[in-house]
């Protein structure tokens, strides 16, 4: 039997009295790409962080493949080693050259000999087109180069399916193009992708299904023909316009 990738089902989370997930439900498949959109504080991010339990939920549950990942007893660093995730900053060791960042979580984690990982992470470096940047540190590197650092030290660790976290939020506009298309190989190459982002061509050229999140609920979902050109929903609608014209869209009461 073939499981979902990731199963969400009545996700719900709260951080005191602020409700940020109000039940949440989907499913992202082997091999699609599902993007999620929305506003800024939508609930997104924490949706995201909550699959591999970075956030704990308040009630509802999380597979990964079929295991549960909000079972208390489940072996969450067994799960984690199974999902790759990158962030907004990028997190690099900055006393590490490039190519220890990504072979020290290989050597640790999965205990494989130093050429081993200097082999993968070799390979990766060449897959997200760095390759001749393996000795150098990430303040020698352009922020787009350090988080296509971060992909591939991802991609080290030999993931089912990646989880990406705004990966281009915190890049300058001209180092943006250089990531996505890091992503959009990956995809092309079948890696299972779950991506929080505000980049809506990529979204529109690249997700199998986009996810449209406000005030923490799934408001509509479906190709990206659909929710991103005819959205059936004026919360849909409305986001979509903010984005084309900022200057003309009217705040909703």
């Amino acid at each position: 039997m073939t499981h979902p990738a990731i199963q969400i089902q009545d996700l719900h989370k709260s951080f005191g009295p602020v409700e940020v997930l109000k039940g949440i439900d989907f499913e992202v498949q082997p091999g699609e790409v599902v993007c999620v959109v929305g506003p800024s504080g939508s609930g997104k991010s924490t949706l995201l962080r909550c699959v591999n339990l970075l956030e704990e939920p308040t009630r509802g549950q999380v597979f990964v493949h079929g295991v549960e990942v909000t079972d208390p007893d489940v072996d969450i660093d067994a799960v984690r080693r199974r999902i790759g995730m990158v962030f907004q900053q990028f997190n690099l060791f900055p006393h590490l050259t490039v190519l220890a960042n990504l072979t020290i979580a290989q050597r640790g984690v999965l205990k494989r000999s130093r050429s081993e990982a200097d082999r993968v992470a070799r390979e990766n470096l060449d897959r997200v087109g760095l390759a001749d940047r393996a000795e150098a540190y990430p303040a020698q590197l352009s922020g787009g180069q350090q988080q296509r650092v971060a992909i591939a030290r991802s991609l080290s660790m030999g993931p089912e399916l990646m989880l990406f976290d705004e990966p281009t939020s915190a890049l300058d506009p001209e180092l943006v193009g250089d990531v996505l298309a890091v992503m959009r190989k990956l995809a092309h190459d079948g890696m299972t992708m779950m991506v929080v982002t505000h980049e809506m061509s990529f979204a529109r050229e690249v997700a199998d299904r986009v996810v449209f999140m406000d005030g923490g609920i799934v408001v509509e979902q479906g190709p990206p023909a659909e929710v991103l050109t005819a959205p059936k929903h004026e919360r849909t609608r409305s986001f979509l316009a903010r984005l084309l014209d900022p200057a003309a869209a009217v705040d909703e009461p």
